[in-house]
């Protein structure tokens, strides 16, 4: 989730970042050709012609750029007719800026046309260029206006480095809260995963502790689902134990008749029922053991047990060499002890009675593809 917010993050300002640059771009455009724009009919206002038909005027367009030296603000005054002469020039034109022939970049309707020139400082020029009918003599007369365009492309350029640097801090601080503010929205279910950890492991009956609005319903839902599979569990039992009730008083009948048949008959049935009624004294035992319990959930510890049956079973065969390689890290069956004792004595019991003199018993730990230790193996 965090991964995914910040992808949508990153995204979303650089949406916004080209969008912003793009806009300013072209209100700085339309700004700097309506300023040449505005420099050219002003500069067309204040240039006249004399009666010999030299250039006369001396134009004010209110920007000291225009007086700066190759400063990339220029205009010119030139003679298009072999009527008109002189040339007017600004301050800060110091020499001569080419300009594309007709064929090239025509003239439009309104006797205009804008080009891209190269400066007297090796900058980026735009030109607006106009040819204006001075007098009734029809002379006509050639105006340029001429603007730094490597400066706009600079001032640009500062602001979009200001815009990225912002809107990296932003996006840094937002990713930052998304972060924390998932971190902490998702608090609750870990506490519900811990809980359920803590039921699984059979330390804790249900899920304590207090939730939010939004995550009580989910809690409530597993508690109830807990105590239904706990009242399965113990309907269960139940059944169990009253089954070896309703089967001790009809295999206490077959071993009386046995015992009363006599012969090897007889002995073949006692045998079986005594056998039959051990099997049902030894469930219905271990259901009272279980209906004690508070928990659905049993966790055995295998190293003490897995060493108290083998020292049982040293004793009971001291003629059989029995070694036994335990790990250092604690071992937990996940169920009951009982349940454990009768695997590991019956594999124990064909190991001392196969086995010439030597039985090795190793527990181990198996981990899985991530390195968690989930299982654990006892070979012998």
């Amino acid at each position: 989730m965090i991964a995914f917010s910040t992808i949508w993050a990153v995204v979303a300002l650089v949406v916004i970042f080209t969008l912003i640059t793009t806009l300013y771009r072209q209100a700085s455009e339309r700004g700097f050709d309506s300023l040449l724009s505005a420099h050219l009919f002003n500069l067309i206002g204040s240039v006249g012609v004399s009666e010999k038909g030299v250039l006369t005027g001396v134009p004010d367009l209110g920007d000291l750029r225009f007086s700066e030296p190759q400063s990339g603000w220029y205009w010119s005054v030139e003679p298009a007719s072999s009527s008109l002469t002189g040339i007017l020039r600004s301050s800060s034109m110091t020499g001569s800026v080419p300009s594309p022939s007709i064929a090239e970049v025509p003239f439009d309707s309104g006797f205009q046309r804008k080009y891209l020139a190269e400066g007297l400082d090796g900058e980026q020029l735009q030109v607006f260029e106009s040819e204006f009918v001075l007098d009734a003599k029809d002379r006509i007369a050639r105006f340029r206006v001429m603007g730094n365009e490597t400066e706009l492309e600079q001032e640009i350029s500062a602001f979009q480095r200001r815009l990225l640097t912002y809107l990296s801090l932003f996006g840094f601080g937002m990713i930052a809260i998304n972060a924390i503010a998932i971190l902490y929205g998702l608090q609750p279910l870990r506490r519900v995963r811990n809980a359920l950890a803590m039921v699984r492991q059979g330390t804790a009956q249900r899920l304590g502790g207090r939730f939010p609005a939004e995550i009580e319903p989910l809690a409530n839902e597993t508690n109830a689902l807990i105590e239904n599979n706990k009242r399965i569990v113990e309907r269960s039992r139940t059944q169990v134990g009253n089954l070896a009730h309703s089967l001790k008083t009809p295999l206490a009948v077959l071993l009386n008749e046995g015992r009363a048949l006599g012969g090897d008959k007889g002995k073949l049935i006692a045998e079986q029922a005594t056998s039959m009624q051990q099997q049902v004294e030894y469930y219905l035992q271990r259901a009272r053991m279980a209906a004690q319990r508070d928990s659905v959930v049993y966790r055995t510890p295998v190293k003490p047990l897995v060493q108290r049956m083998t020292r049982v079973m040293e004793k009971l065969n001291p003629g059989i060499d029995l070694r036994l390689t335990l790990p250092q890290d604690e071992v937990i069956f996940a169920g009951e002890r009982e349940d454990l004792e009768e695997v590991l004595g019956n594999l124990l019991e064909n190991a001392m009675k196969w086995a010439k003199s030597v039985v090795a018993v190793t527990v181990g730990l198996v981990t899985d593809e991530e390195g968690n230790a989930s299982l654990f193996e006892i070979d012998i």
